[in-house]
């Protein structure tokens, strides 16, 4: 096995489009979970209104992307209001049930045969980001050095995934230590002693939820401006699952968690992958064939996270304290 173009793989996925956007998506579950104590399991839903937002404002309505990328957000504001006024005063699981549906739902909705002239159906959409690749002002050849050597198409991809990613943070650092924030936090503990106050809980809630959930959107945009398409398919429970697994391994209640959790993720997603792979390609591992080495990832991650849950519930940054919410 060649184990430095593994080892040069993986690193090159540190910085990637598909990390930044997970990232993202986690960094607004935090908002939602780590700060709020909303037990959002749709946050795949988010990130595809965003993305669909995007991509149908710029080929139905002809927007310009920076014009279509607000849209997005718009569309996720919506979503999180028509999600959130019925279903925020439910409990936790109650809640967790109600956001898996919703998220489904909205998928089972884009592969409608009767909106495809709009959503592009099970075919998805593509053909939205050529104005975003003219907007990329690196001339053509390749810029970086060693495993961060990049052609300038994936070079421009990275910097805007990533300083999407340093804003997103950085704006919910500012607003987690401001006083609104602090009412988010009391809420997550104990939201009965947050009203008694005279806060007007299901308001911050909702709050939380569109911030949150337009972070996500984000998220789903940089997804889908790096393939060039929006499936039905890539917004699967399993995309949300994967946020989760970003989020725990962090720090659900930090800014620097997620980040780091995803970015650790797919450096061992395709660690793993490649090395399963090898060994099975060259006759080491001889039970396995090539199709099942990306289930058996998924099972070493899954029982990683398992270990992770049981001997560190915080993940790597957070306060076991931060982990005690309200029931």
């Amino acid at each position: 096995m060649d184990w430095l173009a593994i080892f040069n793989l993986a690193l090159g996925e540190l910085i990637s489009p598909l990390t930044a956007a997970y990232i993202l998506c986690a960094i607004g579950l935090a908002v939602h979970f780590g700060f709020t104590g909303l037990m959002n399991f749709g946050q795949a839903a988010f990130a595809a209104v965003g993305a669909y937002g995007m991509a149908i404002g710029i080929l139905t309505f002809g927007l310009p992307t920076a014009v279509a990328i607000l849209f997005g957000m718009a569309c996720a504001v919506i979503f999180a209001l028509v999600l959130g006024i019925p279903t925020l005063r439910l409990r936790a699981d109650y809640l967790a049930i109600v956001t898996i549906a919703a998220a489904e739902i909205f998928r089972y909705l884009m592969l409608t045969s009767g909106f495809a002239g709009v959503t592009g159906g099970s075919a998805g959409l593509s053909a939205f980001n050529e104005e975003f690749r003219a907007l990329n002002p690196f001339p053509d050849g390749e810029y970086g050095f060693g495993p961060f050597t990049f052609r300038e198409e994936e070079l421009w991809m990275r910097i805007v995934g990533w300083s999407a990613v340093v804003l997103a943070a950085l704006f919910v650092m500012f607003v987690m230590r401001s006083p609104w924030g602090r009412v988010l936090r009391g809420i997550r503990e104990d939201e009965d002693a947050v009203r008694s106050l005279g806060k007007n809980v299901f308001a911050y809630k909702l709050q939380a939820l569109i911030i949150g959930g337009v972070i996500a959107a984000l998220g789903g945009m940089v997804f889908v401006l790096n393939l060039s398409n929006v499936q039905p398919a890539s917004w699967g429970t399993n995309f949300t699952f994967m946020i989760w697994t970003v989020l725990l391994l962090g720090g659900a209640a930090t800014i620097l968690g997620p980040i780091v959790g995803g970015m650790l993720f797919f450096l061992l997603l395709t660690l793993t992958q490649s090395i399963i792979g090898g060994l099975v390609d060259v006759g080491v591992i001889n039970f396995l064939s090539p199709p099942q080495v990306g289930q058996v990832r998924f099972l070493i991650i899954g029982l990683a996270l398992m270990a992770l849950v049981i001997f560190r519930p915080q993940g790597i940054f957070g306060n076991k304290k931060e982990m005690q919410f309200n029931g």
